[in-house]
Formats: C-alpha cells, structure tokens, sequence
C-alpha cells in the first residue's frame, strides 16, 4: 500500500470510516446508558474537526431492530448538529441515482436536494441488528434517509441474484467507485456466492481507473460451515474492503495475499460483550484515497469505557489451592479480589491521561474451577465493587474445562481437554432448534416442516417479535403439502400419506432456494399480518372505550341473566343502526360478539372462515367439502368478516370471545376492553403509483 504523498489536494477523498456504533446499547443502564451516544457524538465530532468529505458506515448503526424513541432522538439530534452546515460538498456523483437508491421515496444523494444543506453526508449500510423487517421491509435507517440526514446504501431484497451496482463518486482527477452489501443470513449469501448468484456490476468507461471500496457486513471468521464469507469470495479488482460486525479493532489494513486486496476491520465503537476481542483499544479510521493509493490514519476514541480482561486457571496453582483444603473457597475468593484490585488500578492509570474517558470500567475476571473446585457467591462478591465498576454484576465468570472422552480401537484417550465455546461466540437460534431435531427421539421428529424452515421462523420469531412467523409457516407448509397429495391423487390411507409427505420433505430439502423463497413468503404473510393487527388494535380499543362510556359498569346484584340481555340488546341495536355509520365503525360495532343465523341471514356480509393450522390434519385434504352450517351465538368461532357492500377502506377483523366469558361479572368488561384482537386478513398489493422513480433528478449546485 502506497502512502498518499498530499493528504489535503483537490484530487484527495478524505473519508471517517467506523462501524458497529450501536447506538442504543444498554441505554436504561443508570451507568452505561449514555455510552453509545456520548461516542457516537465523538465520532461525527472528529468528521467535522478534519473536513472529511463523507462518513462511511459498516452497519449496525442502531444496536436494536426497533430502537427506542429517545435513540433516534439522540441519533437525529447528532446528525443534524455535525452534519448540517454551509461548507460545500467537493465531489460529485456520477452513476445514475435512480438505481443506487432505487428502494427510497427521494432517490438522490441528501447533499444535493435543494432542500437541505448537507455539509458532511454521511453514507451507510444496515446490518444484522438493524436490517429491513416488517410488510414494508423498513429499518431504521430509512427514517434517517427520508430525513435527508443519512444515504442507505447497500440493499438487497431478491434471495435468487444479487447485482451490486456502486455509488461512482469523482473529486478531481479522484474516481472511487463505492460498492456497498448490506447484512444477509451467512449461509444464504454463502450458498448465493457459491452458486455465482452474486455479481459486482463495474463502470463501463476507464474500468481500471476506479479506486474500488467495498462495505460488506458479515461474519469474517469462521463460525461454521458456511457460518462466514471467506474473503476469496470477493471480487480480485477490489482495493479496499471495509469489513463490519466483526467488534474486534483491526482498522489497519491487511493485504489478502490470494486477492491482492486490502481488509480494514474498524471493530465496534462500544463493547457490547466481556470477551477478548472487545479489550482492543477502540479506534476509527481517516482514510485517504488520491488516484489508486490510500492511506489509513487510525485516530483512537477517547470516550469508550475502558475495558479490562483476564483468566485464571485454579489448576494452575496447586501450591496456592488444594481442593481438599474446606478453606480453599475463601483462598480463591481472596486471590481474584487481588486480581480485581490490581485491573481496577490499570484502569485508573489509564483514566488519568484521558478525562474525558468514563470513570467507572468494565471488569471481567474469567475463573476456570476445573479439577474439584467450588465457585463461590458472585453476587456477594460484587457488592464490593458496586460502586468502583460499570458492570458489577458480572465481574466474575466461572468456568469448567470438561474432559472429551474418544474412543478407538484400542484404549481410551482422557488425554484431550475441549474448553467450552468461547465467551462472546454467539449461539443462533436456528443452530439450536437444528441441533435439538438432530437429537430428539423419533417420536418428536420433524415430519412435514424441516429444521432449517422452523429455525428461521423460531428466529424471526425470538429475534424480531413476528409473533405469526412459527403459525404462518405451519399453515404455508400444510397447504403446500396438501396440494401435493391431492395433484398425486394419494389413496386416503395412512401409510401411504406418510410415505408421500416423507418423500415431499425430503425433495424440499435439498432444493434450498425453493425452501428459502417458502419461509420468506411466510415471513412475509406473518409481517403483514402484524401490521394489520397494529392499525386494528389502536382502533378497537378507541371501540372499546366507546363500548364501556354506553354500557356503564353493571350492577353485580343484578345477576348474570340482566348483564347478558343488556349485551344481547346491545349488539342487536348496533347492527341495526349500522347503516348510519361509516365503514370502519360499522364493522368495529361488531367485534367480539357472537352473531345469530338469523342475523347472518340478514346481514350483507358475507363469512369466511380462518383455517387454523394446529387443528388441521394431512387427512383433511381428501374430505369432501362442505358449505358452512350458521353458528350461534354461543359459539367460540374466528372468522373473516368482510361487507361487500362497503368500501374498499372497510376494516376486516376477527371477533373471538364467549358472551358468557365477555359480560359476567364488573372486572371481566374492565377486562375486555384491555384485550387485543388479533386479525387475520389478506394483504393487500398497494396500487400507489411511485412519483418518485423517476431517472430525472434535482440537484443543487454547490
């Protein structure tokens, strides 16, 4: 790597390059909570201090999917404090805007809407923490985008090919082409890279006079199988791959020798797990790019909390501890208080050069008890140090070595010592619902979903609060299936079906792309579905409310039989007088009440029923079928009800509830009226014309 021979030219980008800000990390934390922001603002700081052109971000920007109100507060207040300005922007963007933001309502870079007055734009990908979800594929960092304070780069939404098309930026004779990959499950883009489904589009003019920058936000070291991207899976021409996710500081750029290209893995700003790769002194990157040579300059964060790290082996002192020894528990107890006061004063030391580093640090003291020792209290250890440390609760973290026992032909080999999964190596949802169908008896097996589907769901699920992502892809798959058998024209019995739904899951598991797009569909079903069941739940409690102020609270005296005739007449009233209302309150009225056949008859609705997929069987697709008979109103039934008289705008919900259940006693209607209902409709495909796609683009002129 050539050095940059003048660093402040007109032809030299100068480009703040970070990663891994989480910004909302532990922000209820009384001591931590304000970590996060207090560097981030330190960052942006150094940004405006040394006139860089642009900040380039790796990735989890927001440390949750969903952040906070008070952290996109924070995040907006600092952007437009250090972002926003008079000074002109020197470079120009070159390739077609329209294609590079293709996702956004506004497809142009913010500094050249004539509405803003961008100093320093910022440029950044997503990662695995605040990646697009929901119906609409949204993240957080598309708030900041339509905000004009942030370009989101780097999207990708097809799982069949990947084209990444780079942002062509010019200063001077300077051409940096920007390609940019946000964050996607690490077996899916390995397989996707395998399968030469994954293209790095280039300018077609002066190809090789193009600096090459690549923004990738992916497991670097191998986590497993295809738990990684192994970096001869990049493109040769690149120069430079900023490397996100990756917390541990290495921002000094390392050459592949296989590639010829350089990797530069900023690390995390913030530690956000008490392992050894977060103990890494904590830096950003100011990197220079004239022509085709580049300079990194690290410039160190002075407001990260010190961390400070270490382990101890209890075997490795037998002249200090002896297991047989029933004072041995307060020998270690006193030993790592040593070892806890010797860190605390490093930390202190390191403290007194730099005030603007935070006064209490993290300590960690990792205790292997192997070989017949006891741990002791760790909460009354750490009351000591509740008001010296940042983590109190956690200082001291027992571990035990356990011995793996081999078998060969001969003897058996006790020789050989496997240490538990390192502190900080995370454990994935989908690997353990794997692991755990691997295991389980065959009674328990999986025989119609497959353990990759049910762990992505169980994913979705834990991870991102898709709490219809398990039932959406338990009922796609019964479909499936039984549409399967009935194009088979499967004889109805058993064994048959069995082996047929056996033969089925087995084809569907070795074809991965088609079972990716199958638990994407579903994950799609389960994001719009709760997205409907978020409008509909802040109307019917407005309903609800409504519902209460009209009935008054009933008299207990009165008995049961008063309070159900008063709900009954209610309910009948309403409907009657459901012609004056409008749509939305018209099929609101009705939530939660049984309807009579007579009022079915009467009605202008028409009903469907919901399938329900844990009461269905693979023998129900070859029972004949059969109009639906009317439900009284006793019945616990869920149904979509739908007026096809009304507006396209007309709410479709589902009541589920016992009359007996709803007005009983005085708290059961207090209750109800705190109850949420799900529904279960079908999701629409928005007919909106996009204005804003179009290839013509406003641009202001420095």
């Amino acid at each position: 790597m050539s050095a940059v021979n003048s660093l402040d030219d007109e032809d030299t980008f100068k480009i703040l390059v970070a990663t891994d800000i989480h910004l909302g990390y532990l922000e209820k934390d009384p001591v931590r909570g304000n970590d996060t922001f207090v560097t981030f603002n330190e960052i942006l700081d150094h940004a405006q201090k040394n006139e860089v052109d642009f900040v380039l971000l790796g990735g989890d920007l927001f440390h949750d999917n969903k952040p906070s109100r008070k952290t996109v507060h924070s995040c907006l207040e600092s952007l437009r404090k250090y972002c926003m300005g008079e000074r002109p922007v020197q470079f120009e963007i070159l390739s077609d805007q329209a294609v590079n933001f293709h996702y956004s309502k506004f497809p142009w870079v913010n500094y050249q809407d004539e509405n803003l007055n961008i100093s320093i734009p910022v440029f950044s990908i997503h990662g695995n923490h605040d990646d697009p979800t929901g119906a609409d594929a949204l993240c957080a960092l598309d708030i900041l985008s339509c905000a004009g304070l942030l370009n989101h780069f780097g999207r990708s939404t097809s799982v069949e090919k990947i084209d990444i098309s780079p942002i062509l930026l010019r200063k001077g004779r300077t051409k940096i082409a920007l390609y940019g990959l946000g964050a996607i499950p690490d077996e899916r883009l390995y397989r996707m890279f395998v399968n030469k489904q994954v293209t790095m589009l280039r300018p077609k003019e002066d190809e090789d006079s193009w600096f090459n920058l690549f923004v990738i936000h992916q497991n670097r070291n191998k986590h497993g199988a295809t738990n990684y991207i192994p970096e001869q899976f990049l493109d040769d021409f690149i120069n430079l791959v900023v490397w996100g996710h990756e917390h541990e500081c290495k921002i000094a750029p390392f050459q592949n020798e296989q590639q010829r290209f350089y990797v530069s893995q900023p690390g995390s700003s913030v530690v956000t797990s008490l392992s050894p790769g977060e103990a890494v002194k904590k830096h950003i990157g100011l990197l220079h790019v004239k022509g085709k040579s580049m300079k990194m300059q690290k410039i160190a964060l002075e407001t990260v909390r010190t961390f400070h790290i270490e382990d101890i082996v209890l075997a490795d002192h037998p002249d200090l501890f002896n297991p047989d020894n029933p004072n041995v528990t307060q020998a270690i107890q006193a030993f790592c208080m040593e070892k806890v006061e010797l860190m605390l004063d490093n930390a202190e030391r390191e403290r007194l050069g730099n005030p603007r580093q935070p006064e209490k640090p993290l300590i960690r003291l990792r205790v292997d008890y192997a070989g017949g020792f006891e741990p002791f209290s760790v909460h009354r250890f750490s009351q000591k140090y509740i008001h010296r440390v940042a983590n109190p609760k956690d200082i001291i973290h027992f571990f035990r070595r356990r011995e793996q026992k081999e078998k060969n032909d001969i003897d058996l080999n006790f020789g050989k010592w496997v240490s538990r999964p390192a502190e900080g190596t995370t454990l994935r949802v989908e690997d353990l619902v794997k692991q755990y169908f691997q295991t389980a008896e065959k009674k328990v097996q999986l025989s119609l979903l497959t353990e990759r589907g049910m762990g992505e769901a169980v994913q979705e699920f834990v991870d991102k609060e898709e709490k219809d992502a398990i039932e959406e892809l338990v009922k796609f798959q019964l479909e499936k299936t039984q549409k399967f058998l009935r194009e088979r024209r499967t004889d109805a019995e058993e064994e048959k079906i069995d082996e047929e739904v056996r033969k089925f899951r087995e084809t569907r598991k070795k074809n991965t792309e088609e079972e990716d797009k199958e638990v994407r569909e579903a994950m799609t079903r389960a994001r719009a579905h709760r997205s409907e069941d978020a409008g509909l739940v802040a109307a019917s409690s407005d309903e609800d409310s409504m519902d209460m102020e009209m009935v008054g609270i009933a008299d207990p005296s009165e008995g049961l039989s008063a309070t159900l005739s008063r709900g009954r007449g209610r309910a009948r009233g309403r409907a009657r007088g459901a012609k004056g209302q409008n749509s939305t309150a018209r099929g609101l009225s009705r939530r939660g009440r049984g309807s009579t056949s007579q009022e079915s008859a009467s009605s202008s609705r028409t009903y469907k029923p919901v399938s329900v997929p844990a009461k269905h069987t693979i023998i129900d697709a070859f029972k004949p079928l059969k109009p639906n008979s009317s439900l009284n109103a006793s019945q616990v039934y869920s149904e979509d009800i739908i007026d096809v008289d009304s507006d396209p705008e007309d709410t479709s919900f589902v009541p589920s509830s016992k009359v007996n259940q709803r007005l009983s006693t005085t708290s059961s209607l207090s209750k109800r009226g705190s109850q949420s209902q799900t529904s279960r409709g079908v999701d629409f495909e928005s007919d909106e014309d996009d204005a804003f796609m179009s290839p013509v683009i406003s641009r202001r002129t420095k």
